[in-house]
């Protein structure tokens, strides 16, 4: 292989598979290339800094990302059956292991959120900040999706500030049947610093620390495990906003929260979580918005 054959493949490589470069690095020290001592020893040089591109890991001959290290949390909710049961009988049990059996849910929640509509950014204070008539238009198409879905929904919860109330509203037309429920909790707020920081929105201490445990509350109210009593699955509908949808997403999942602005989501969106009687948590959807015209997109 010649030389200017060489440097296009060092090129082709460096941030490309690992295969390839082993290979390649493994015909270079044979002489396969037919390069010149000079050109070799340059050659030498370019797979060195091929290599210290690689992770670590990949050096060691181990292609895959090493595991953080944290574990799955079953009892994240505080509904984990052994916790529940605990101190109430003789641990090992026939007792123990009855009331363990009578503490498991049965059934299976899904919770979908969506964030509200487009909105007049110019309102100085929250009943002015109403939906726009393409707000209105994409709570529409939203309300359509979920109809469309064909799920049974036991019920429509929203945030009391105008934007997600009208949002909600409009909504319900398309789901005959389905309670509306207004909730403080779900208003919007900064759940929690982010990490990295952000340079156009920095609120003061002052309200991460309210609206944070105030968004935590909201979050502990309705992201858990079916309670015991429950039979069938549900499918539960929360029109809210983007901070809390996000913030609920890393919680829910055990991601770092602190990694919620990470994430974008589009006005009128759909984020689906499903939450398994174990306790196990899927994130199904994240902002899906594909059933809107292209024109109807907006992320304000």
């Amino acid at each position: 292989m010649s030389f200017r054959r060489g440097v296009r493949l060092i090129c082709s490589v460096a941030g490309g598979s690992a295969v390839l470069v082993y290979a390649a690095s493994a015909a270079e020290s044979r002489g396969y290339f037919g390069e010149t001592q000079r050109e070799r020893q340059w050659f030498k040089s370019g797979f060195a800094v091929i290599h210290a591109a690689q992770p670590s890991t990949w050096l060691s001959g181990n292609n895959s990302v090493q595991p953080s290290g944290n574990g799955w949390d079953s009892n994240w909710d505080k509904r984990d059956p052994a916790s529940l049961a605990n101190g109430k009988k003789k641990e090992g049990t026939a007792d123990d292991l009855s009331e363990v059996e009578n503490h498991k849910a049965k059934a299976t929640r899904h919770i979908l959120l969506i964030r509200h509509s487009q909105y007049n950014l110019s309102g100085s204070e929250d009943k002015e900040r109403y939906l726009t008539s393409l707000g209105r238009e994409q709570a529409e198409l939203t309300g359509q999706r979920l109809a469309a879905l064909g799920m049974k929904y036991d019920i429509l919860v929203h945030s009391s500030m105008t934007r997600a109330t009208e949002t909600a509203r409009i909504i319900s037309k398309h789901l005959p049947g389905v309670d509306l429920l207004s909730c403080d909790l779900l208003r919007e707020g900064a759940p929690i610093k982010p990490v990295p920081p952000v340079g156009h929105w920095k609120p003061d201490a002052v309200q991460y620390h309210e609206d944070g445990a105030r968004i935590e509350a909201a979050f502990r109210r309705y992201i858990h495990r079916a309670d015991v009593k429950q039979k069938e699955d549900s499918y539960e509908i929360i029109v809210c906003h983007a901070n809390v949808i996000r913030y609920f997403v890393c919680r829910a999942l055990q991601f770092p929260p602190e990694g919620w602005l990470r994430m974008g989501l589009s006005n009128g969106s759909i984020t689906w979580l499903t939450i398994r009687p174990s306790g196990r948590v899927a994130l199904k959807v994240l902002g899906d918005s594909g059933f809107m015209p292209p024109d109807k997109l907006t992320w304000t």
